[in-house]
């Protein structure tokens, strides 16, 4: 009788003398495993199902199954332990002490973990709004368990941890649904102040400008050493917002050009005495 065979032998008497059949022990193993994936499926596909007909933003969806999956692994890995023969006691107790000890290295983890909560219970924002935290500004992709996600202007994915988004200032443009656009904009002193500001308002006479909250207007802001400084104020959808503003400054130099309206630059004019 060669080593392996002695091996297995070995098993099958230390099997047999605490009562258990090596093969059936599997098979339960296996059949609970099995049967408890297939569980776990069926729970995820439901509260799939249940988030989607719910309210809860989207974004959220991945972070709430994430956890949900993590949770039911952890506690099926536990079921198929105990039937097995092995004393679950020790393993949640032992669970627990490591679990300390992780949370106490993982800090920033569990840091952003919290604060992927904190965000879907306080709501600053939700799948789609163009904000701008921390610096970045996008549409929001995904609250995931660690990282926000936003999709920037120029199709960049910015991943911001969680904490620093509860720990941030917060802009969101798209909750109530409309933007202001200021354009600030500067004229010669020789134009009157009134020629210009008209032919500002007529530069928004655009087909996505609204007239609520307030129709488009635009007002003298200040002297400069060279220039008078004027501001073009109008409301659109927050979808509209960068088409309009690219448009207005597009045609700014035209429209100024055949409205008799003169544009300066910074120069010094020297008077000489005799």
């Amino acid at each position: 009788m060669n080593t392996w065979d002695t091996f297995i032998r070995n098993v099958e008497l230390w099997c047999a003398s605490v009562g258990v059949n090596l093969l059936s022990v599997i098979t339960k193993a296996l059949i609970i495993t099995v049967i408890g994936l297939l569980i776990i499926r069926i729970v995820i596909k439901i509260i799939n199902k249940l988030l989607t007909k719910s309210k809860l933003e989207k974004a959220a969806h991945s972070l709430i199954k994430t956890v949900l999956r993590t949770i039911l692994g952890a506690l099926l890995g536990l079921i198929v332990a105990s039937s097995i023969g092995i004393d679950v006691t020790g393993i949640v107790a032992l669970a627990s002490v490591l679990t300390l000890a992780i949370s106490l290295a993982l800090q920033d983890m569990l840091a952003n973990l919290i604060g992927g909560f904190t965000l879907l219970y306080t709501h600053p924002f939700g799948s789609g709004d163009y904000v701008e935290i921390a610096g970045q500004s996008g549409s929001v992709l995904e609250i995931g368990m660690a990282y926000t996600k936003l999709n920037t202007p120029d199709n960049k994915i910015v991943s911001i941890p969680n904490k620093a988004v509860v720990a941030a200032e917060i802009v969101n443009y798209s909750v109530t649904g409309t933007r202001r656009v200021d354009i600030s904009i500067s004229a010669s002193y020789d134009t009157p102040a009134q020629q210009v500001i008209d032919t500002l308002v007529s530069m928004a006479d655009l087909p996505c400008v609204l007239d609520t909250p307030e129709k488009p207007y635009a007002i003298l802001t200040g002297y400069g050493e060279s220039v008078v400084n004027y501001t073009l104020r109008f409301w659109v959808k927050t979808e509209d917002y960068w088409t309009a503003t690219f448009e207005v400054n597009q045609n700014l130099k035209a429209k100024f050009d055949a409205a008799g309206v003169k544009m300066s630059f910074p120069h010094l004019n020297v008077h000489i005495e005799k």
